[in-house]
């Protein structure tokens, strides 16, 4: 899987809330809601308003999160990214 640069819905498009191990988010666009799981919404809120790639997610989530191999986590956030996409939470840059 290539490391493809997706960027995160503008943040006033969800409403996220917190249920305790999963949490709702609500495309104001789409009208629907998703639950999900960790690490969904901490990519969400990494990613910011800049394009971002599971390379540079990685990094950003090693410096906030005990990640013991940076290298290990790209396959699964490229998987995660994807995942966010076919939601339509996020989209290719």
């Amino acid at each position: 899987m290539t490391d493809r640069a997706y960027r995160a819905a503008r943040a006033d498009a969800l409403r996220i809330e917190p249920l305790g191990e999963l949490t709702a988010l609500f495309d104001r666009r789409s009208m629907q809601t998703h639950l999900v799981v960790s690490p969904m919404p901490e990519i969400l809120e990494t990613m910011g308003d800049d394009a971002s790639n599971a390379t540079a997610l990685a990094r950003r989530l090693a410096a906030s999160f005990d990640l013991e191999s940076e290298g290990d986590a790209i396959p699964v956030l490229a998987e995660r990214l994807a995942e966010l996409a076919a939601m339509g939470l996020v989209e290719r840059a």
